[in-house]
């Protein structure tokens, strides 16, 4: 009876170990760990580890090296999952930053947005849309992702998740066009891609305005001696609501040499437009301490970019954006000639990729 009891405990041990849902994918260096709803993603040569809650699609630590170089403020992940937030890697969907009908002077009228010349008025009291201002759109605390796969081969380690917006009332009330959003996270040759790709389901074009929004930090030196690098010519000005005006004003006057900035005795909150891009098409922006260096390249639909650093802080973002803040009603204005949609049936997909050096 003892042999039989001693049995059935290991037994009961080892499907308690089956439920926790624990699978490995590896080849070679890299690996692809799933443990319940977490997808650890692992280059062993790089020495670089991203886990990502896959119900969330974010990545919400990037380790190299044992140095966390993405900011945190949850001290576990239960509180990560209750209060998101912006940590880790979050998705500004389905627009990013801030988004309001406002007049000649940036100040704000109405929470509303053009699309195909047509106004659309937010729904204040469904309470996913919040103030005078709407920002950062309402899917960075989604948790209704779908994994699609984890895996690894000699080449690469990655996850992909998917979002099927047009099932959600709520977010279609706001947001009307039915559409589904795919992400990929990558890890290959010591880089994070992270690929977006939407499917427009509806019968209208679809505007793209998304972006993330990042919090970067170094861990080889204090804020202030850091340098910023911009792959930018422009910046566009802003009104005291943050609203960009429709002017631009170039780089170079105000901040000297665009790829040598000092974070020193300066705070950011800036949005930059005509990007510089390489002969692979990326745009680059840089952020360099003592020897440690964060480079995230922006592929060629990744039309700008939004750095936020406080004077007071340890961190910057470096912010990929599919257009500038405010895109969609500065194109209703003829003031943004660059906002891209996706015509019916149709698909946007870009990437941008995180690169760590001298770790």
């Amino acid at each position: 009876m003892q042999r039989i009891a001693c049995a059935l405990t290991l037994f009961v041990v080892y499907v308690a170990g089956l439920s926790s849902t624990t699978a490995a994918r590896q080849s070679g260096p890299y690996s692809a760990v799933t443990t319940g709803d977490i997808v650890r993603l692992e280059d062993t040569r790089a020495g670089i580890v991203v886990p990502v809650v896959t119900p969330m699609s974010n990545a919400y630590e990037m380790v190299v090296k044992g140095q966390q170089i993405i900011r945190k403020t949850f001290s576990d992940l239960a509180q990560f999952r209750e209060r998101p937030g912006l940590n880790g890697i979050p998705l500004l969907a389905p627009f990013a930053n801030r988004l309001v009908i406002a007049d000649d002077r940036g100040q704000p009228v109405e929470p509303a947005f053009y699309a195909n010349g047509q106004k659309y008025s937010f729904d204040m009291g469904l309470g996913n849309v919040r103030g005078p201002i709407p920002i950062h759109g309402f899917l960075s605390a989604a948790n209704s992702w779908r994994l699609v796969e984890a895996k690894a081969d000699g080449r690469a380690a990655w996850v992909t998740s998917t979002l099927e917006f047009h099932r959600n009332p709520r977010w279609m009330k706001q947001f009307p066009f039915a559409h589904t959003i795919t992400m990929t996270y990558r890890l290959q040759d010591g880089a994070l891609e992270v690929r977006t790709r939407i499917d427009n389901l509806s019968t209208d074009p679809m505007p793209v305005a998304i972006g993330f929004h990042p919090y970067f930090q170094l861990t080889d030196s204090p804020r202030d001696e850091w340098t910023l690098s911009l792959d930018a010519r422009s910046r566009w000005r802003l009104a005291a609501s943050l609203i960009p005006t429709g002017e631009t004003e170039p780089i170079e006057p105000l901040y000297g040499d665009p790829r040598a900035i000092t974070l020193k005795d300066r705070a950011f909150d800036d949005v930059f437009g005509d990007l510089t891009r390489g002969k692979d098409g990326q745009a680059v922006m840089s952020v360099r301490g003592k020897s440690q260096q964060l480079d995230v390249a922006l592929g060629p639909n990744y039309r700008a970019a939004v750095v936020y650093s406080p004077k007071a802080s340890a961190f910057i973002a470096l912010e990929p954006m599919v257009g500038i803040t405010n895109s969609m009603n500065l194109a209703q204005k003829g003031l943004y000639k660059d906002l891209q949609s996706i015509p019916p049936g149709g698909s946007w997909q870009e990437s941008f990729w995180i690169r760590p050096r001298g770790f």
